[in-house]
């Protein structure tokens, strides 16, 4: 439990996962500072929300910074723009956000605005994605790629489309989707824009190895691409095929892979070409990773390179490739999603209470106690440096021998509580104890496994989906006090009535920790935590557990001043919102209850006169927010 640290802030490593982005600030609390505006002050984290909460919006709430979302745009272009004038590629670059990573309204604006001088596209995996896609207007050359399951309405669409000017790609994944474009070109008499997926057999490391490799769901082995050239040979159509989508994976966490992955991608462009194929885009799909935890080792939740050298590695590799065949340097496309986004969302929520594994103080024991419980208070007189270890073997046993008892029925729940409240004071003295000592680590494991419950403001399964399915690991940070040491361990329960609502595996400094250092809760203030660089599939993929809905979501804009501007409010889901997604219809639920009051009342189980009081108490939480207020 000891972390060797020179500020109390360096407990939770922002240094090493804030990017530069966020940052302790001398206050105590976590700052945001502007990439955009090297130079300006980082503005408190703490004193935003307080500005929000006098304009009435409040925890927990979804944070995006616009400022962070158009440096991750900048930052993946100018990489591929540097790299590729370092290695003399004749090629260009043309990247396209994949709308599923963030389908959001607010966020594809802003990603189609900021992307606009770099050409940058948008990534359609579905009908309703592509209908989004279509309804901006992207730059001249930027790119719409199809990619997933299409039916013929789909094709149809994404068509037509090219009638307008969009650079709309229709990705083939199967022979079958070959037919429906052949089919959808003879009807309509209008080219289509072709690329086609192949499956690399090379797998990636990592949590997500198996979108990768020839057992990946998407894309087409080597004899169905054949067939597919075959059939679009035969059609007339041929000509149409101008890029080629292979993905190497996502969240590639070691850069070797993204070599390999890539060469091999180079092999299939080249047979490709060889075969008549007249391509000019290879399409190298996601991948490109989000250091999580600032480990910067090739771990599941972390990348060991940096954006620019991604882009160098894909620059040289596809340049060198197609030098050898003497083939033309295609324009070079990513799917870069997760690194796009993922930085520019944080979660913040309050602690509504805590459950503590301690006490500050122990009841006297007596002659008519149990004879355990004197003994499991006669080890408070040995307990030293020397002997905490039989001490806490000592205090286990005797705790688990009068819980025993209480299950049999020889002690009663006042004796049971006593007991309680010794062994919990001693855990508090055990605890004190070993925070300033070396070489305790049996201690220390057991006292992880026994760190406080810390009740939260927020649903996981709504806004951390992620945390709760695959054990994604999120930077937690209290935004406040940072400049005091912790001087509690623990794990976070959310508001849901679920066991699985709690988050046990955190980032700090020194590796991953089953507990959160905090501090004791202040009797007269809120205490705020956050969880960063939760843009990625967190705002899309959550579900209604116990009908909590979405959280209130602000953007904002972080001036160069060092102050902010709201650009954007959305206020969270109500009951009422929340009862219509699960088909319940508000009115009816209302008219529901205001029969059983009335019929209360009529049959004398009721004043008349409370009629008003309970039918207003149900109107207010029907029309409230989902989460605590």
């Amino acid at each position: 439990m000891t972390h060797s640290v020179d500020a109390p802030h360096e407990t939770y490593g922002i240094e090493k996962w804030g990017k530069g982005l966020i940052v302790p600030l001398k206050n105590g609390e976590i700052g945001l500072k502007n990439p955009l505006a090297p130079d300006a002050p980082a503005i408190s984290l703490p004193s935003i929300l307080a500005d929000l909460d006098e304009r009435g919006v409040h925890v927990p709430m979804l944070v995006r910074i616009s400022s962070y979302l158009e440096n991750e745009i900048r930052h993946i272009n100018t990489s591929f723009r540097d790299a590729i004038a370092r290695a003399g590629y004749q090629g260009t670059y043309r990247g396209v956000f994949p709308i599923k990573v963030n389908q959001q309204a607010q966020v594809i604006d802003r990603i189609v605005e900021f992307g606009q001088s770099f050409d940058y596209g948008l990534e359609a995996g579905s009908k309703p994605e592509l209908v989004i896609a279509l309804a901006h207007k992207l730059a001249r050359d930027a790119l719409i790629v199809c990619n997933g399951v299409k039916d013929t309405e789909f094709v149809t669409l994404a068509t037509l489309s090219r009638k307008l000017g969009f650079n709309t790609v229709i990705v083939l994944e199967s022979p079958k989707e070959a037919d429906t474009v052949i089919a959808v070109y003879r009807e309509l008499g209008v080219e289509p824009l072709l690329g086609v997926r192949v499956k690399l057999t090379n797998q990636i490391s990592g949590k997500w190895q198996e979108s990768s490799g020839d057992r990946s769901t998407f894309g087409m082995n080597t004899d169905q691409l054949v067939a597919v050239l075959d059939k679009l040979r035969d059609a007339g159509l041929l000509h149409c095929l101008k890029l080629q989508h292979s993905h190497l994976g996502s969240q590639v966490p070691d850069v070797n892979d993204v070599r390999r992955a890539a060469g091999e991608a180079c092999r299939y462009f080249t047979e490709l070409t060889r075969e008549g194929a007249p391509l000019t885009h290879l399409d190298l799909g996601g991948g490109l990773g989000v250091d999580y935890t600032g480990e910067k080792r090739a771990t599941e939740n972390s990348i060991n390179y940096t954006v620019e050298e991604y882009a160098s590695n894909v620059v040289e590799t596809v340049g060198y490739a197609m030098d050898e065949a003497g083939i033309p340097h295609p324009t070079l496309v990513t799917e870069s999603g997760r690194a796009v986004v993922a930085t520019s969302s944080m979660l913040v929520f309050n602690v509504l209470e805590s459950t503590l594994y301690d006490a500050p103080t122990a009841p006297e024991t007596g002659p008519e106690d149990h004879h355990l419980l004197t003994d499991l208070a006669a080890v408070a007189d040995y307990l030293n440096a020397d002997r905490v270890q039989e001490c806490w073997n000592d205090a286990s046993f005797y705790r688990n021998e009068l819980r025993a008892l209480f299950r049999r029925g020889y002690i009663d729940l006042r004796q049971m509580a006593r007991a309680e409240r010794v062994y919990l004071h001693l855990m508090s003295r055990i605890k004190a104890l070993v925070a300033g000592m070396e070489d305790v680590s049996d201690v220390d494991n057991q006292l992880e496994k026994a760190a406080d419950i810390y009740h939260c403001n927020f649903s996981l399964f709504q806004s951390l989906p992620d945390v709760w399915a695959i054990d994604q690991l999120h930077p937690i940070v209290p935004l406040q006090m940072l400049d005091q040491p912790p001087d509690r361990r623990a794990v976070l329960s959310d508001i849901t009535c679920d066991s699985d609502g709690k988050v046990s595996r955190f980032i700090l400094a020194d590796g991953v920790s089953p507990s959160l250092p905090v501090h004791s809760l202040p009797a007269d203030k809120p205490y705020y935590l956050g969880v960063f660089f939760v843009g990625a599939y967190q705002e899309t993929l959550g579900d209604l557990h116990n009908l909590f809905g979405d959280t209130n979501v602000v953007t904002l804009d972080l001036r160069a001043d060092g102050g902010f501007d709201l650009l954007h409010e959305q206020e969270g889901d109500t009951i009422s919102q929340v009862l219509s997604y699960v088909e319940y219809d508000p009115a009816d639920c209302i008219a529901a209850f205001r029969k059983m009051v009335d019929g209360a009342i009529s049959a004398g189980a009721l004043k008349a006169s409370d009629r008003k009081l309970i039918m207003g108490a149900y109107r207010d939480s029907i029309n409230g927010y989902t989460y605590y207020e």
